[in-house]
């Protein structure tokens, strides 16, 4: 599995949430507990996106763009950067956001996960939101600023087209489909974003395309916790030890086995939080045999050790 699909497996604690938006200007819905990473796309009209700080600029979104937020607070999707919020959104459920009373159901669901107005001349929106895991998850969200907006594209365009058409619609799996067109067009934003230039990805991405060191990345990740030694990684991917170390190195900004224990603490540091596990059981998990050199590894790389991670002390 490449590095990319793993951490989207492995960070996901959930379902996303997909819901279409329909409103007339002027409109502004705020989102008072945004989840980890939102997808907002326009599919007509535009709009403005207004993060929760005093020094963001809104940031404007044509039809077709595509807006990865991951922005930690609240947000405010708008027709304009001066639209006051009409509606605020909390805990999957909306108020009006003068007077605090709940949003009448009557009026707003226009069909199955849409919402809105819908009348002439409105502005139509896709939002999934997802709610990312862990220390994994924060590789995904390193990988971005808090709104990366991707503008609209052939690749992009057509993967939101088959979202739109199915988004509405309530048919057995519909839930299903509509969870992997959704991690579609996350994944082709994610491309594009980190193919535009000026954005900065993180070096394992770009390496990514490097037929042996991409190869080495994917066999880390299918298997942590195999004993990798820069010689076996190196035969993998059919190249003598010091080149291929060379070539991780100077791709990847670190080398090999570095990276290694990096995404191994990563996993243990997931694993600790999230199971019961005893602590020579997660070090066994990611490559460690000996709790103790396991424990020394995590106290390295964390400040504390692997106890105390696990009751948040760390």
């Amino acid at each position: 599995m490449d590095v990319l699909s793993d951490l989207l497996r492995r960070a996901r604690a959930g379902d996303a949430l997909v819901r279409r938006l329909v409103q007339r200007p002027p409109w502004a819905l705020t989102f008072a507990d945004a989840t980890a990473l939102t997808v907002v796309a326009t599919l007509g009209g535009h709009a403005v996106v207004r993060l929760d700080e005093a020094d963001a600029a809104p940031v404007a979104l044509a039809a077709g763009d595509i807006a990865l937020i991951t922005a930690v607070g609240e947000y405010t999707i708008a027709d304009n950067a001066s639209t006051p919020a009409q509606v605020v959104i909390r805990q999957g459920r909306k108020y009006h956001a003068d007077s605090g009373d709940p949003v009448e159901r009557e009026g707003w669901n226009l069909a199955p996960r849409t919402y809105g107005d819908g009348l002439p001349g409105a502005t139509v929106m896709l939002r999934g939101a997802y709610e990312l895991h862990g220390d994994v998850g924060g590789r995904i969200l390193a990988m971005l600023p808090p709104v990366a907006v991707v503008p609209a594209g052939p690749r992009t365009g057509g993967a939101l087209d088959l979202l739109a058409a199915e988004v509405g619609r309530d048919e057995p799996g519909q839930d299903a489909v509509l969870h992997r067109l959704l991690d579609l067009v996350l994944v082709l934003a994610l491309r594009a974003w980190c193919a535009r230039p000026g954005s900065d990805p993180p070096s394992w991405y770009g390496a990514l395309a490097d037929p042996a060191v991409g190869e080495a990345l994917r066999l880390m990740h299918g298997d942590p916790a195999r004993r990798w030694t820069i010689a076996s990684l190196a035969a993998e991917v059919g190249m003598s030890r010091a080149a291929f170390a060379a070539r991780f190195t100077g791709l990847v900004g670190e080398p090999p086995l570095t990276y290694l224990t990096g995404w191994r603490m990563t996993l243990a540091a997931d694993l600790l939080r999230d199971t019961d596990a005893t602590v020579a059981a997660v070090g066994r998990e990611v490559g460690y045999e000996d709790a103790f050199a396991f424990s020394v590894a995590f106290k390295r790389a964390r400040g504390v050790s692997p106890s105390s991670w696990r009751r948040g002390t760390g």
